[in-house]
This record gives structure tokens, sequence and C-alpha cells, in this order.
């Protein structure tokens, strides 16, 4: 199979990853990745393994491998080491009046019949109020538990 990103090492680069697979405590990402390149190592010296040699000895993905490899070519070794903070940033279901709201009938006594709120009436509650679109009761249950408000009564 014809290989898109092929690893190369510096001997400098060898010499950094292979110390950092022979040290005590790192984390285990870091050393799985570490000997991902070590193997995939194209350059002279290297053992060159195929992605399915890689595969067995690390018990890790074909897909891992390939990441591996671009993000070396691509970003450099500093990259292909550390983790990604996660880039997915989901937009707020409340805003803060909303929040305000959901507090003060959280806190406001329940329906007749009931001892007590629970998210599904206060979701259902809150959406018949028309302070927001349909919600669910775990986005009620967060925007409570984040305010850490009790009842007063």
């Amino acid at each position: 199979m014809n290989k898109k990103y092929i690893v190369t090492l510096t001997a400098d680069e060898r010499q950094s990853l292979e110390s950092l697979v022979n040290r005590g405590r790192v984390a285990a990402r870091k050393v799985k990745r570490a000997g991902i390149l070590l193997k995939a190592d194209a350059g002279p010296g290297g053992p060159s393994w195929s992605d399915e040699q890689i595969q067995q000895a690390f018990d890790v993905g074909l897909m891992t491998i390939y990441r591996t490899r671009q993000t070396w070519v691509e970003e450099g070794l500093p990259a292909v080491l550390t983790a990604r903070a996660p880039t997915r940033r989901r937009p707020r279901r409340l805003d803060g009046d909303q929040e305000a709201h959901l507090i003060a009938l959280a806190c406001s006594r329940p329906p007749p019949g009931r001892r007590r709120w629970t998210v599904r009436l206060l979701a259902q509650k809150f959406v018949e109020l028309g302070y927001s679109e349909p919600l669910s009761p775990e986005t009620v249950r967060q925007t409570l538990k984040k305010t850490n408000s009790g009842r007063t009564w």
C-alpha cells in the first residue's frame, strides 16, 4: 500500500522518543504515540514497520496510526505527543434571564397534588409559561445543579 504520510525521524528525534518510551512515569497516550512513530520510521536506521505490524504490536486501530503519521508530518512532534483541547462548543440553551425564571419557578410552590417539583414538571411548566422553546429535563437539572439554590419554605 502506498503511504501518503511517511515518517522519517532525525537522530535527535529518535533519541528523544526512545528516552520518552523508556522513562518511568509518562502518560500512556504519549508512550503509545512515540512507539508508533519509532516503529513507523522509514529513515536510515529505522525499522519501517507496516501499519499492520504496528497495529498488532501496540493494539491500536489503523486510523490511530494514520492520524499519528499525519499529525507528525503536518504539525511536528509536539503536536503528536500532546492532546488537543476539544474544539466543539455547544451554545447555551438558556440565557441568564431564562435561568433566573427557572430558578424562581423551582423555588415556588409545586402544582396542586404534588409535594415537590420534578425536573420533568419544571421543564413542562417552563415551556407552558412561554419562557423557552421545548427543553429537556436534563437541561433543567444541569441549570439547577450549577446554581446550588435551595428552597426557603
